[in-house]
């Protein structure tokens, strides 16, 4: 015969609800209490049947996470604060990785990834506003970054144009004045690259420095690209005495770039970047970044969409929230 909650809960001399928020990971579960559930279970070889308790309540206690690229440190972090910030409300979350395709981005809305979630945690790139409005039913949905403003769905974003205009007016005030920008996307206003474009634009013109269209090296976000991109401004003859990635891994491949090249920085040319990814702290020189409230991110983000699992309707437009940010001054823009 199958071993039962029951069971455990006899076994471990507690109440059935008790195994129940040992077995949903609750928070607030004396050590010894939940050690004794635990050894119960090992000890009588019970497992969850999580799909006939997905029946009775209607939920699955799983949220849904879909990013672009995992292999971004930003987005690999993201998602493990994510998961943490999940697991202390007692959820899971399964993770899909959509590659910026937009057939993988539809059947997150709509597939069996969808089916297996209360709610979805999402970052579209490919699909539009009302694509999503016409596929989402009635689950609930939290969207991360910028790329979708629209008052009909929570968003959870950073304050890039103020950031990148901050880490812009530092540069200026250490005495750069030829800030090259790395990452640039011409065709994007909306998204990422183009709000830290504008918030560099916008700091140059509070400090009366000449916007150069020569300082501006597009491409897509990677180390190559960031070390491309800077050994062509050099080939080129641009001169410039600062470089701004924007994003971590960028300047992480234009420093690279310009200490093999027997550049110093930041003597010669300073270099920042944004998104404090681990890996900025210990760069050699460490990177000056923009630290974006990544861990804020997680928790309103995560708090938001349980609570509308849980209940809490919106108003008549989604609620948008803004993360707080940080200038993170380090060796490389001293």
């Amino acid at each position: 015969m199958a071993v039962t909650m029951n069971d455990v809960a006899k076994a471990a001399g507690v109440s059935l609800k008790t195994v129940s928020n040992v077995l949903n990971d609750y928070e607030f579960i004396r050590p010894a209490t939940k050690q004794r559930v635990e050894d119960a279970i090992a000890e009588l070889g019970y497992e969850a049947n999580l799909t006939a308790r997905s029946l009775r309540s209607g939920k699955t206690r799983m949220l849904g996470l879909v990013l672009s690229d995992l292999s971004s440190p930003y987005y690999a972090e993201l998602a493990s604060r994510l998961m943490k910030a999940a697991s202390r409300r007692g959820y899971r979350v399964l993770v899909e990785q959509s590659d910026a395709v937009a057939d993988v981005e539809l059947n997150a809305l709509q597939g069996p990834f969808r089916q297996l979630t209360d709610g979805l945690l999402f970052t579209p790139l490919m699909i539009d506003a009302d694509t999503i409005a016409a596929r989402l039913g009635k689950k609930p949905l939290v969207l991360l970054g910028e790329h979708i403003l629209d008052p009909r769905f929570d968003l959870v974003t950073m304050k890039n144009g103020e950031a990148a205009a901050a880490l812009t007016a530092h540069l200026l005030a250490s005495g750069r004045h030829r800030i090259a920008v790395i990452g640039a996307h011409p065709e994007e206003s909306a998204g990422s690259a183009g709000l830290r474009l504008n918030g560099y634009r916008e700091a140059l013109d509070r400090a009366g420095v000449p916007f150069d269209p020569a300082l501006i090296a597009p491409c897509e976000w990677r180390r190559d690209n960031g070390a491309a991109a800077v050994a062509g401004l050099l080939e080129r003859g641009v001169d410039f005495d600062a470089v701004f990635g924007l994003n971590d891994v960028l300047a992480l491949g234009a420093l690279h770039e310009l200490l093999i090249r027997g550049v110093r920085v930041p003597q010669d040319v300073a270099v920042a970047g944004f998104d404090d990814i681990d890996e900025a702290r210990f760069a050699s020189p460490s990177l000056t970044t923009i630290s974006p409230g990544m861990e804020e991110i997680a928790e309103r983000s995560i708090g938001l969409l349980i609570d509308r699992v849980e209940g809490v309707e919106a108003g008549s437009q989604g609620l948008h929230v803004e993360a707080g940010f940080q200038l993170k001054i380090r060796e490389s823009a001293p």
